[in-house]
């Protein structure tokens, strides 16, 4: 597969080679993503104009685009500079007036002669009780009047691009469609009633009606399913490369884990020992595990790691845990150390802090096995870090680690298994865009133990009972989050946000009992405050977001958050979940700047109904769109052109079955249908996967 199959070359020229392009509408085009047919091509219409022909203009309710034949009755130039030039002419059964601004008179005279007869196409106006058109899209002779379409597509636009110039363009494109062979699976296409991939590109361009331009079509649909279908072939190559690696058989004896469990003073729950079993099935493959484990706040995720990193030691070798900040790191280290003195297994933490001769003993006592479990921060990447048998590496995924970052991870050679675990419940359809390469094991049930947490909406007005009430709280020996809100604009505004309710509390609860933790304080101070707050020596710890991450404070059991309304819903979820994790009944208050917006009302009443990270996640998808959910900028989320991931999960979910299918059935895309794939792969711009093809 050395480059890019010549029977796309038309779909990859240069655009000024279409009709109607020259190099400045091309220039322009690229300013929206258009840079070659193909992008054009793969640029649907997102709505269209009814231009059927009709007798009179006498019914039409304004705001409608109508179009009818009429006769010009005669022109009435402006009397004075800066008015419209009028042109009154007459339908079957009404008169009324065309409007033009700073045209000229000589052009309008040849376009529409008094006496002729023309047809018109335009948005139909009430204007002091007459019917008039500003500046018709259309004025033909009736024999040219053919030129017409009944229906119209409009395409976004882009300054210095008209539709016309847009419609040409695309026609021309159409025209060099090449004739390529069918990717998608023949019983897959006859049961949703496709259409083939360029029948289906010209359905779209050259829509009939309103119900064909819908994302429902078949032919959006099938166009949609070409993207996700590249898309998750990509991923699925991914996976099947990192199998292909040099995997090994990781099966424990249950030793260890019997330990632990016998220790608990509580069951795990369903979903717990379901995603354990699943996990130990995977490292018990000759093959490499890559696996998600999903689980709301709460879900007991800890444990469910742990027992894998025991399967690791059982079999002896070792297990690592990496974290994306030293506070995290640290928290993993606390709440393992327990199950590891259960288990009686040796746990040690590797971070930047770690210098000279206390580095150099552990990273020899890690050479020799002596250290059984590592956790860390990525200086574990580090060149001089050598583990004697590294078995299974757990990344905790609130960095972002990306498709190429895990394949990284596996490659420090190894063949080392791994477990990515996330605390952001996803969606399905978009887990599937964003680890669509992993098997995913979902904790969907909470632990005993844990007590709700009552949420509550609070108006900004009543602060002084607030106030009151955490002042009460605190002297029962409970302790609380507040919250203060980033502005988006500067560092400077929070940290004054932050600062002035610092020292307002202070005044109001006593010197000693408040913290302050922002983003601009140097790390070491940082980790002090969350120290102080963790051993109880201050009752209430101000902070901007940074606290979201992970951190664990049992006996905080209330969680203000100022100006809750600016919150997306998955951070409110997220800051919420950090109290609640004790015995203690524990409540949130979201405080609000009356008056709100539906959609913040919205987001706030849903949080006030559920605690379930799944359906929030949903509900989040569904108000703000996939690319803000995750942050499009970091997220890996890859960019579709017509797939919609909020409507067309099911889609997505069939290409990956379809895509992994197709690999096993054909792992080196080989037959007529992988060969149709690759030139899907080439077609849709999937260079990583095309990659991996040639590796393979």
């Amino acid at each position: 597969m050395s480059g890019r199959p010549d029977i796309l070359f038309p779909l990859f020229g240069a655009l000024e080679k279409l009709d109607g392009i020259g190099p400045k509408t091309a220039r322009a085009l690229a300013q929206i993503d258009i840079e070659k047919p193909r992008d054009l091509l793969l640029t649907l219409p997102h709505s269209g104009v009814d231009r059927r022909r009709r007798a009179t203009l006498r019914e039409v309710p304004p705001g409608e685009v109508a179009t009818v034949e009429i006769e010009v009755l005669r022109h009435d130039p402006p009397k004075t500079r800066g008015r419209p030039w009028r042109v009154q002419v007459q339908d079957a059964e009404t008169t009324f007036t065309l409007v033009f601004f700073h045209a000229k008179g000589d052009y309008l005279r040849r376009l529409l002669p008094e006496g002729a007869r023309r047809v018109i196409s335009g948005k139909v106006e009430h204007f002091d009780g007459m019917i008039q058109i500003a500046h018709p899209d259309h004025v033909l002779p009736p024999d040219e009047a053919e030129a017409i379409p009944e229906y119209e597509p409009v395409y976004p636009l882009t300054a210095g691009v008209s539709l016309k110039v847009m419609a040409k363009a695309v026609h021309s494109a159409l025209d060099r469609l090449p004739d390529l062979p069918e990717w998608i699976d023949p019983a897959l296409r006859a049961r949703e009633g496709w259409p083939g991939w360029a029948a289906a590109l010209r359905m779209v361009h050259e829509p009939l009606s309103a119900r064909e331009i819908a994302a429902t079509a078949p032919a959006r649909q099938r166009l949609a399913y070409d993207e996700l279908l590249a898309h998750q072939l990509t991923l699925a190559l991914a996976r099947a490369s990192v199998r292909r690696g040099k995997g090994r058989a990781t099966t424990g004896d249950g030793r260890l884990r019997r330990k632990v469990l016998a220790a608990l003073p509580y069951t795990p729950t369903g979903a717990q020992a379901r995603a354990m079993d699943e996990i130990a099935a995977d490292m018990a493959q000759p093959t490499r595990m890559t696996r998600l484990l999903q689980g709301d706040v709460g879900a007991g995720k800890t444990l469910v790691a742990f027992m894998a990193l025991l399967v690791a030691v059982e079999a002896g070798g070792q297990g690592v845990m990496m974290a994306p900040t030293e506070i995290l790191a640290r928290q993993h280290l606390q709440s393992l150390r327990p199950l590891a003195e259960e288990a009686g297994v040796v746990l040690e933490i590797l971070t930047g802090r770690d210098k000279g001769a206390e580095r150099r003993a552990k990273l020899a006592a890690l050479a020799a096995g002596d250290i059984h479990i590592l956790v860390g921060t990525h200086a574990l990447f580090q060149k001089d870090v050598a583990f004697q048998d590294l078995r299974l590496a757990i990344v905790d995924e609130q960095h972002r680690f990306g498709v190429t970052q895990r394949m990284e991870l596996s490659s420090k050679g190894h063949g080392a298994d791994v477990l990515v675990m996330t605390a952001t419940p996803i969606p399905r359809s978009l887990a599937l865009a964003t680890h669509g390469d992993m098997d995913v094991s979902v904790l969907d049930e909470k632990p005993p133990g844990r007590t709700p947490v009552k949420t509550a909406l609070v108006s900004a007005g009543r602060m002084d009972e607030v106030v009151d009430h955490l002042k009460r709280a605190i002297t029962e020996g409970r302790q609380a989050y507040w919250v203060c809100p980033l502005v988006e604009e500067s560092e400077a505004v929070d940290l004054t946000a932050a600062e002035d309710r610092f020292k307002r509390l202070r005044a109001a609860l006593g010197e000693g009992r408040v913290g302050l933790v922002h983003g601009q304080m140097p790390a070491p101070e940082k980790d002090a405050a969350m120290a102080r707050f963790q051993a109880g020596e201050t009752a209430v710890l101000v902070a901007t977001t940074v606290i979201e991450v992970g951190v664990d404070v049992p006996n905080a059991s209330i969680m203000v958050i100022e100006r809750a309304d600016w919150f997306g819903l998955a951070q409110l979820h997220q800051l919420r979940g950090r109290v609640g994790r004790g015995a203690a009944a524990s409540t949130c208050l979201l405080m609000y700047q009356p008056p709100l917006t539906e959609t913040a009302r919205r987001r706030l009443e849903i949080l006030r109904e559920t605690e379930d990270g799944f359906r929030i996640a949903e509900e989040d998808l569904a108000m703000r769109g996939a690319g803000d959910l995750i942050g499009t900028a970091q997220s890996g989320l890859p960019r579709f052109r017509i797939a919609d991931l909020e409507r067309q999960s099911a889609l997505m979910a069939l290409a990956q079955s379809d895509a992994r299918k197709l690999l096993v059935d054909d792992p080196t895309l080989e037959s007529d249908r992988g060969k149709a794939a690759r030139i899907l792969l080439w077609l849709m711009e999937q260079d990583r996967a095309i990659r991996l093809i040639k590796v393979g």
